[in-house]
């Protein structure tokens, strides 16, 4: 891995029919771009608890998670979505290998409120199976669960339930990565007037999740993109619904929210 590379946060509610996401993964890849990508999955997990008799719930944008959900989101994330997302990678001329934060124990983790469940705060990343998918010519596709640490509690050793949007801050992080990218079923951060704010620092972006401004699912994701700019040069929210939009965000061509230390 000769330079840093971006890291790639992908939502399930973003690939539609109109999205190109997957198609500009690949086209980064035979550039010689080194790609990260995190994906979600969220409505798809949904879908598969209510088919069980389990209503979905969120606490500030972070779904509960107790015994019968866990089973569900290890199932849909490293099963179904992660191994059709590595399908469609190959069938567009890519190459990718997809895992879990839980493979190679890249991951750690501990559930730090208990009220979510079986949802993880992430203690370590080792960022080193991750470079070495990279340096084989891979595009790392990796679903977001993490090991609960081995600290003699219950649950240690079992998978817990992570943010998508939390690990990839992370990651990003870990990697030193150039940047990073959110595509969001959103145009991006909105002001209280709903307008897409195109350029925020940390500051401004802290007093905007401070005040309220900033709600549900945008929380974790800007959260996210404060924690990677600790390592990281810029991070983005942009929709991922429109075509070419991964492409046009890394060519400079911007829309939605760039996020940097100061402006």
């Amino acid at each position: 891995m000769s330079s840093p590379p971006i890291v790639v946060k992908i939502g399930g509610s973003t690939l539609g029919s109109h999205d190109t996401s997957l198609k500009d993964l690949v086209t980064l890849q035979q550039e010689g771009v080194g790609v990260v990508v995190v994906h979600g999955g969220g409505n798809v997990i949904s879908q598969w608890m209510q088919r069980q008799g389990i209503p979905p719930r969120f606490v500030n944008g972070l779904r509960v998670t107790d015994g019968p959900s866990l089973d569900i989101v290890v199932a849909v994330l490293t099963g179904l979505i992660n191994k059709e997302l590595v399908c469609l990678l190959h069938r567009f001329g890519g190459r990718a290998m997809g895992i879990s934060g839980i493979d190679g124990g890249m991951l750690e983790a501990y559930i730090a409120n208990p009220e979510l469940g079986f949802v993880g705060e992430i203690t370590r990343v080792d960022p080193e199976p991750i470079k070495a998918i990279l340096n084989c010519g891979f595009i790392p596709m990796m679903a977001p669960l993490a090991m609960h640490q081995h600290d003699g509690s219950k649950h240690a050793g079992n998978p817990l339930n992570i943010n998508g949007d939390t690990v990839a801050g992370e990651v990003a992080r870990a990697l030193g990565a150039e940047r990073l990218i959110f595509l969001t079923d959103v145009p991006g951060v909105m002001d209280g007037s709903g307008r897409v704010i195109p350029h925020l620092d940390q500051r401004r972006a802290k007093l905007l999740r401070q005040s309220g401004v900033v709600s549900g699912g945008m929380i974790p994701k800007l959260d996210a993109c404060l924690r990677a700019l600790d390592q990281a040069q810029v991070a983005e929210i942009i929709d991922g619904r429109q075509p070419g939009a991964l492409l046009d965000c890394v060519r400079g061509r911007r829309t939605g929210t760039r996020i940097v230390s100061h402006l």
